[in-house]
């Protein structure tokens, strides 16, 4: 009797613990660029880095991006920006933790406006931020195009003043990902 009790219970179950991994869709492949117009130099770099998971049964979103993993043109640039402004060290990730605020058709293709409201956590720091974008719904992929700006002041990362005039107080973040259905492993 209490095999088939067990039996019953586990069957009962068994729908629920597979219905809790769908909705989850993930990219470990998530391209974030940031831009810093100055008056005497501009600044690009580029990390293909970025892990990102969309639970589309909540509408919440986790972005993760690894510091050290921003690609400059000029290694020089690199190493100011890790060591100097992000302190990469002390604080190896950014990352955004929030929940899209409209009703996104996730079985409809398509292409979406959105926003996501959250908490965006760099060098340390956290602020409450919404950030717009656009959600791409495909059969079974779904697509996140994101521009926004990070003022430096937010999350107290410093510019001496020596390089004042070569970096921007606000800097322009271009975020793409593609999402596939979570997979365990």
């Amino acid at each position: 009797m209490r095999r088939i009790l067990l039996f019953g219970i586990v069957i009962w179950l068994l729908p629920v613990c597979c219905l809790a991994q769908q909705g989850i869709y993930q990219t470990a492949k998530g391209t974030v660029v940031f831009f810093s117009k100055a008056p005497l130099e501009d600044i690009t770099a580029e990390n293909k880095a970025a892990i990102s998971l969309i639970n589309t049964v909540n509408n919440e979103i986790v972005v993760r991006v690894t510091i050290s993993r921003f690609d400059f043109p000029n290694k020089l640039m690199q190493e100011h920006f890790n060591e100097n402004y992000l302190e990469s060290d002390k604080h190896p990730t950014a990352t955004f933790k929030g929940k899209i605020n409209e009703a996104i058709p996730w079985d409809t293709p398509g292409s979406y406006p959105a926003s996501a409201s959250g908490v965006l956590h760099i060098h340390g720091k956290s602020v409450n931020r919404t950030i717009k974008g656009t959600i791409t719904v495909g059969n079974q992929e779904i697509g996140l195009d994101s521009k926004f700006q990070v003022p430096l002041a937010d999350h107290d990362i410093q510019i001496p003043t020596i390089v004042f005039n070569k970096i921007a107080e606000v800097l322009d973040v271009r975020c793409q990902f593609q999402y596939r259905p979570y997979k365990k492993k």
